[in-house]
């Protein structure tokens, strides 16, 4: 029976064992100068699985993978994946403790990482629970090299089922430390049909991959569906805007996907009008909520561009609902759109019921998408999937047609004087001001009103903070308009563009000026 299962199993590995078997020798994966036919791709994820088994890992162990955007990176994810082991993404930016809690909170065995990294695993070996380590070794160097040499064995490797664990995938830790969702084969193959269907991936598509694979964004919603469509896929270590750019011009790419932040670079860059951008047929954004301002710009200047609101989170694979570029009319703008193919939302009050059209309430999902619950955290699991429903922690309200629109995290609704403010919505205002290029608008513990209205801002020209808080209150009820405003040079967010809000309220909390903060 275990061997019928395996042939019918719908697994991560089998997305792009299928793909080689339709297109051998069409381009799948470009990076560095190396291209790598789907006939190639698949027989390098064969010898890397049989590699990371000859390392004495077996079936369900994790791997952590500790690097930036690579060939190898993605050779390693397949591997692992054909192996039958749990993929480990780590964000590179992580220093000595929070790496550390990854590694043993996962009980991660072997660690692939970059060179210029190796040197932080050495340093946190004396961290990891001795009986968790089987060997802190391997880099995704030696990814790329057993991919490539056409002397290593490529099996036998072990039956994978699709209820397998395929990765476990370390929330972002806006709020607290990151837990790791428990992503099946089912699970993720699943999530890709959906984004097929919903982001129009086909196999004539060149998409430009740019922001981290560590995070589920670029590898599940856009390298994954890319590789199980047939199409062109090329990866950019960074998403530098003059890079990115050139890339899409010189490579004639038709997709591309980018939070807000980038976006707004992109648009800022002197290079976003000189070059030709005519191919680019399908822009796609999210992890955080684009400006209005900046995303009616965008349109006016390069009409040729459709876009695509993603919304979701790491829980779900992560794409829960799309906006699609017909869907971006004046009555629909902020919206995050419908849930795609295999995903069920509602929109759920404080006391479990339903909320009606334009109530407000938190987001509840249920979908075969939904990762398994938290590795090792069985509260955080209960809580999470209370109702048999999975809560996903956002406000937002729901209209007659089913399309949603976010509101806020919930974590982020400012309740002052007893009146419960929308951060968003003060944001949205902020943005209208000529003067500001990001703002982020937070709670602080406040004797009066027990929480103040705080705006944290990035200008683009020089502004006074009373300046901005009397642009608002022209806008704003008094009770939403900021107590206070802070001018600083930069906000704090991850590598997938999420702001994090946790830490200004903690550097903010605390009498802290964030840092970069200018004089007002």
């Amino acid at each position: 029976m275990e061997r019928e299962a395996a042939v019918t199993a719908s697994t991560v590995d089998g997305v792009v064992r299928r793909a080689a078997a339709r297109t051998p020798e069409g381009t799948a994966l470009r990076f560095g100068g190396r291209n790598w036919s789907y006939a190639e791709l698949d027989r390098g994820a064969s010898r890397v699985a049989a590699w990371l088994l000859g390392l004495g890992l077996t079936r369900g162990d994790r791997v952590a993978a500790f690097g930036g955007n690579s060939d190898a990176y993605v050779l390693a994810f397949l591997g692992c994946a054909r192996a039958g082991l749990v993929h480990v993404p780590v964000n590179p930016a992580l220093r000595r403790e929070e790496l550390a809690y990854v590694l043993s909170q996962s009980s991660s065995i072997v660690v692939l990482a970059d060179p210029r990294l190796a040197g932080r695993v050495e340093e946190v070996r004396p961290s990891v629970p001795a009986r968790d380590v089987l060997a802190l070794r391997g880099a995704l160097e030696s990814v790329l090299e057993v991919a490539r040499d056409p002397h290593a064995p490529t099996g036998p490797v072990t039956e994978v089922s699709d209820a397998d664990l395929a990765q476990l995938l370390y929330t972002s830790g806006t709020t607290s430390s990151p837990k790791g969702a428990m992503l099946t084969h089912r699970a993720l193959v699943h999530e890709y049909a959906s984004c097929l269907h919903a982001l129009d991936i086909g196999e004539d598509d060149r998409i430009l991959h740019a922001l981290p694979l560590y995070h589920s964004a670029q590898m599940h919603v856009f390298l994954m569906p890319g590789l199980a469509a047939g199409a062109r896929n090329t990866l950019a270590e960074s998403p530098d805007a003059g890079d990115v750019l050139r890339r899409i011009e010189e490579e004639r790419a038709t997709s591309f996907f980018a939070p807000p932040t980038v976006w707004l670079a992109l648009r800022d860059h002197p290079d976003f009008d000189a070059r030709d951008l005519s191919t680019l047929a399908k822009g796609y954004y999210g992890a955080a909520a684009m400006p209005v301002p900046v995303l009616e710009d965008i349109r006016r200047r390069q009409p040729g561009i459709g876009f695509y609101n993603c919304f979701g989170q790491s829980e779900i694979g992560p794409l829960a609902t799309v906006l699609r570029p017909e869907e971006h009319v004046p009555a629909r703008m902020g919206s995050c759109g419908r849930p795609v193919l295999n995903v069920e939302a509602r929109v759920v009050l404080e006391d479990g019921g339903e909320a009606g059209p334009g109530e407000t309430g938190e987001v509840v999902y249920r979908s075969p998408q939904l990762c398994e619950g938290y590795w090792d955290k069985p509260e955080e699991t209960a809580e999470a999937f209370r109702g048999g429903w999975f809560h996903s922690g956002d406000l937002a309200r729901r209209d007659a047609d089913g399309y949603f629109t976010v509101v806020d995290r919930v974590k982020d609704v400012i309740n002052t004087g007893g009146v419960l403010v929308a951060s968003r919505e003060v944001e949205e205002v902020l943005y209208r001001h000529p003067s500001v290029a990001e703002a982020a608008v937070i709670a602080l513990p406040d004797e009066r009103w027990g929480e103040a209205v705080t705006a944290v801002v990035v200008p683009r020209a020089r502004v006074a903070g009373d300046e901005l808080i009397a642009f608002t209150r022209r806008h704003l009820a008094g009770f939403k308009v900021p107590k206070q405003v802070h001018l600083v040079e930069d906000l704090p967010r991850n590598a997938s563009g999420k702001l994090l809000k946790r830490i200004l309220r903690e550097e903010l909390g605390t009498g802290d000026e964030p840092k970069g903060t200018q004089p007002q």
